[in-house]
């Protein structure tokens, strides 16, 4: 029996980190330990989700489908979950994405845009997945506003709503009042996504899972946008000395991260001055290596552009804004 059901992003959210270039083989390594450690769903795409790769966002080294059926390849026991944005993916991605295996979709929409995801979660619906709708940008938005939003997401057929911490700016309390609203107006499962550009990631998800939330996402070493995730191998130890059940073996996903996540790390996962001003500022973690390259080219301080950026509300697809603010930082030199 799990008590929460700890949901493992690296191959997701882990491409980021990784300029989205897993090869075939990390893949099959990772989705084989996250396996026989006993995570019941991981999640595998490009880190913008399905159809991401592109020059908007990155292109994948290899493609997303061809990874996904490797990883599928590779479990005994765990069931492989993907992420689509609607407008970056299409309907026709979850198509092909079950056909190579997957079995859990998650929809995600900046958190006032519910809306454009009632195709995608039907469709996910019919084909049927285990299906999740992934609120982004949480701090964008008052807490009956997220209601209202997840309460689309339930009309539309969702079996699970996440409050998702996209830049790593909530702190405990408000992650505790989203959560906590959730569970008293809406019937659904509520699912929450932290990153740890400000250090809170295991607090926040330990405030979520105290305020009813059953699914954390995780990642090993932390392999993530920005400073990362709440890191999945340490929040099994923590969740075992507060006696909640996960399922997972905690020697083994250790292992896992040590012996296959950490070798290959492009860099520490660690909260740095950009990362840390991200969370600050409340900017999409995945802007992260888009910020570094602009402040580079344009020769200013990436610490100035995350915080106009801020300043903006830029979101998720805004990252052609980043480069156009770094510009306009040099010219008022």
């Amino acid at each position: 029996m799990r008590d929460v059901h700890v949901l493992d992003v690296s191959l997701r959210d882990g491409s980021h980190s990784m300029k989205h270039a897993f090869t075939e083989q990390q893949v099959r390594d990772i989705a084989r330990g996250l396996d026989q450690a006993g995570v019941e769903y991981f999640e595998v795409a490009h880190g913008d989700g399905l159809g991401g790769s592109s020059l908007q966002y990155g292109f994948s080294l290899v493609d997303e489908l061809k990874l996904i059926e490797a990883a599928v390849d590779e479990v005994q026991q765990a069931e492989v979950a993907v992420l689509l944005i609607p407008g970056i993916g299409i309907k026709e991605d979850i198509k092909e994405a079950v056909k190579v295996g997957a079995k859990m979709a998650r929809i995600a929409t900046h958190v006032t845009e519910a809306n454009i995801a009632e195709q995608h979660i039907a469709m996910s619906k019919e084909l049927g997945l285990k299906t999740a709708g992934f609120l982004m940008m949480a701090h964008m938005a008052q807490v009956d506003v997220i209601v209202e939003q997840a309460k689309l997401f339930e009309q539309y057929g969702a079996d699970l709503i996440y409050v998702t911490d996209s830049a790593g700016h909530l702190l405990p309390n408000q992650v505790t009042e989203r959560i906590q609203a959730l569970k008293q107006h809406v019937h659904c499962e509520i699912g929450f996504h932290a990153h740890n550009n400000m250090s809170l990631a295991m607090a926040n998800s330990l405030a979520a899972i105290e305020a009813g939330a059953t699914y954390i996402d995780g990642s090993l070493r932390a392999l993530g946008a920005g400073s990362g995730n709440t890191q999945t191998e340490a929040l099994i130890a923590v969740l075992n000395r507060l006696h909640i059940q996960t399922g997972i073996d905690l020697y083994k996903i250790i292992d896992t991260a040590n012996n296959t996540v950490a070798p290959i790390l492009p860099r520490p996962q660690e909260i740095s001055g950009s990362s840390l001003m991200m969370g600050y500022a409340g900017v999409y973690s995945s802007f992260l290596l888009h910020t570094e390259k602009a402040a580079r080219q344009f020769q200013v301080d990436e610490r100035d552009i995350l915080v106009e950026l801020g300043k903006r509300k830029a979101v998720g697809g805004q990252e052609d804004l980043i480069y156009e603010v770094a510009q306009q930082l040099q010219h008022a030199k």
